[in-house]
């Protein structure tokens, strides 16, 4: 059975530091009809399908504090058109693009994913635009005011046809549910019905300007594939089945394991030179240590030298100092200072006095030289000492001659060493040398020979490597080209096959109206009568809109609207995704304070899925349902996909199922837990 176009979820990965999180909605490698997550509350049934509209564009991602601690990025592998891509966006601050590429979670990336904005929804390389093409609906623009033909437009978003493809829990049973407190939400809701239909008013001046837009693109495309094609053939590139990798990676195991192997038998050839390489590292320690011995006395040396030269200077001028003392002296007054007559001897001291002034002077040696009576008065300003201070200068040089002298003497013995120690060393490398030599050199033939093959290899394979990405892009290109004139085609088919919008638009609801009114039956809804889906979506039951209705009937009322679209779409090929996700479809009929117990007394859970379990397996084969539900009928247990417990006994915990209760209590900075059913 060829897969239906559109989109169908296939697994959701969420990538942490050092593991994932996975819920797979395969078996036996196709998409499951449908897929039930089950399981207690609080335990992330409702962030799987939050990641899944997050994964297609969506504007935000849970962020519950175990989801931010534990996950790095969003990985969504879909199928498009039926072939399987991976859609990858990052988890924190919701990303501004998507990575996508074309393969499986679990399959290598053959080439570079390719970048998609989120926003501009409208822009041709954006998310939003890919995943539109594969619902027949890229570069359709929705009017803001449909009765005017001047009015401005916007193009339709991915976001927007979520509406009919998601509905969340806040949803069911809402007395909001067609958005009746959002006037451009709902205007916008009416739009995308009649646009999935191909119901909507200018059909064919929209089908005629989107025609033209497809078509600037094909050009484009063309000119772009013409242009790789010149250029992968001025490559000279392999083509067709020497485009393999396979042959070059296993001839480059064979080698390296040669490599080894040789390495092996050369150190095995040559291990009996064990105790000749000891000895000549011993010998090479010594000569270094020699030659280090001789830098440091020599450096000595040439320190002291110049000290010892600063020494004898200052011994010369203490001498100097010594003699100017002796021989100029200022004190030899001959001549009477008063009346200039020649004294009869000089000054001196007489009884403790001086003979010219008569002072009392503090010592009495007889002798009077100048300054000497004031240095005695004052023995801190006292006079430089000169012979204590040639008796230590002449010590500290003798000193330093000594062991200049020892210096001197031993440099040229320790040379003598540091050359007997180098002449070892090259005696014990040749000693090495010579017993080796004659067993490493076929060893180094061969392993030079067998480098050389490798890297021969290695530039083989890097060259087959690069023409399998041109090749890659080239199928690309190619790919999108074809997809461009397929478009291009089925919107001239459809422009030819135009009817009168208006009555086509009738047949549509008409038909809605009646799945709608089926559904309600099948569930056994109480007192059914006048069901119906009026011209502006609107439904009724007993005469009154559904807003008039109690908790537990606005439940099934609006999952027979949700449901009543989705399958009338898929059974007339319509331009829907293809899948419809459901959070909670027993909201208010059995589950919580809020429990309507008159609808839930009179409607069995069973009938909703005995519904869905046989639409899906005839008329809406292909197709494909999520279900979110606390705990589904037994009908439904197989399938059930993954079922959480929030016990760790009983694993899976939950969606993070390494965050149980004891973790959490470990993380007391954490901010509070969200609402009960939309903690993962």
């Amino acid at each position: 059975m060829q897969p239906l176009p559109g989109i169908r979820i296939r697994r959701l990965r969420l990538a942490g530091v050092s593991r994932t999180y996975d819920v797979d909605f395969t078996h036996a490698h196709r998409v499951r009809g449908l897929s039930v997550v089950a399981g207690a509350f609080s335990s992330g049934k409702t962030a799987v399908l939050e990641f899944i509209a997050y994964g297609l564009g969506g504007k935000r991602h849970p962020r519950h504090p175990e989801v931010l601690r534990k996950v790095r990025s969003c990985l969504l592998e879909v199928e498009l058109s039926g072939e399987p891509h991976v859609i990858e966006r990052p988890v924190g601050e919701p990303s501004k693009v998507a990575y996508v590429r074309r393969g499986t979670l679990d399959q290598p990336a053959l080439a570079k994913p390719e970048s998609r904005p989120i926003e501009p929804a409208g822009a041709p390389e954006s998310l939003s635009a890919l995943l539109l093409g594969h619902c027949k609906l890229e570069g359709v623009q929705l009017r803001e005011a449909p009765s005017s033909r001047e009015s401005r437009t916007d193009p339709l978003s991915f976001r927007d046809l979520m509406s009919l493809a998601f509905l969340p829990n806040e949803r069911i049973a809402s007395m909001n549910f067609l958005f009746e407190n959002e006037f451009m939400k709902k205007h916008k809701l009416k739009q995308v019905v009649d646009v999935v239909f191909g119901v909507h008013d200018d059909r064919a001046v929209e089908l005629g300007e989107r025609i033209r837009e497809l078509s600037t693109r094909l050009t484009q495309a063309r000119s772009e594939l013409a242009a790789a094609r010149t250029f992968v053939e001025e490559q000279d590139l392999p083509v067709g089945d020497a485009l393999t990798t396979e042959a070059y990676e296993r001839e480059l195991l064979e080698l390296n394991e040669q490599l080894q192997a040789l390495d092996g038998a050369t150190q095995a050839g040559t291990a009996f030179a064990g105790r000749l390489r000891r000895e000549h590292q011993q010998a090479a320690q010594r000569a270094r240590r020699a030659a280090g011995v001789v830098r440091d006395c020599e450096t000595q040396l040439a320190r002291m030298m110049p000290l010892r030269a600063q020494y004898a200077d200052d011994l010369v001028k203490l001498n100097m100092l010594a003699e100017a003392e002796r021989l100029f002296d200022p004190l030899s007054v001959t001549t009477c200072p008063a009346c200039l007559h020649r004294l009869s001897s000089p000054p001196s001291t007489e009884n403790g006095f001086c003979s010219l002034c008569s002072h009392e002077l503090p010592h009495d040696d007889g002798h009077l030289t100048l300054g000497t009576a004031d240095a005695e008065r004052s023995p801190d300003q006292g006079r430089l000492d000169v012979a204590s201070e040639v008796r230590a200068t002449k010590a500290r040089l003798k000193e330093i001659t000594e062991y200049i002298e020892d210096l001197d003497s031993s440099l040229a013995a320790l040379k003598l060493q540091a050359e007997d120690a180098a002449l070892a060393e090259e005696q014990a490398a040749a000693a090495v040398d010579e017993a080796t030599s004659p067993r490493v050199a076929p060893f180094l033939a061969a392993r030079d020979d067998l480098q050389r093959r490798r890297e021969e290899v290695l530039r083989h394979l890097q060259h087959t490597e690069n023409a399998i990405k041109l090749q890659n892009g080239l199928e690309k290109r190619a790919v999108l080209v074809e997809r461009h004139e397929t478009q291009i085609a089925r919107l001239r088919e459809e422009r030819d096959q135009l009817g009168d919008a208006a009555q086509d638009r009738d047949l549509i609801i008409g038909r809605i109206s009646g799945r709608y009114s089926e559904l309600l039956r099948q569930w056994r809804y109480p007192k059914l009568s006048q069901p119906m889906i009026d011209t502006n979506l609107t439904p009724y039951v007993r005469g009154d809109s559904y807003r008039e209705a109690s908790s537990g009937a606005r439940t099934l009322l609006t999952l027979a609207w949700q449901l009543a679209v989705f399958e009338v779409a898929v059974e007339t090929s319509a331009a829907h995704p293809g899948f419809l996700m459901i959070d909670s479809p027993q909201k208010n009929l059995g589950h919580g304070a809020t429990r309507d117990a008159v609808i839930a007394d009179a409607v069995a859970i069973d009938d909703f899925y005995r519904h869905l379990t046989s639409w899906l397996a005839e008329q809406g084969a292909g197709a494909q349902v999520l279900i979110v539900d606390n705990s589904p009928p037994a009908l439904a247990e197989d399938y059930v996909v993954v079922r959480y417990s929030r016990s760790e006994d009983r694993p899976p915990y939950g969606l993070i199922d390494d965050e149980t209760t004891s973790e959490e209590a470990s993380h007391p900075q954490s901010p509070p837990s969200p609402p009960a059913d939309r903690q993962p």
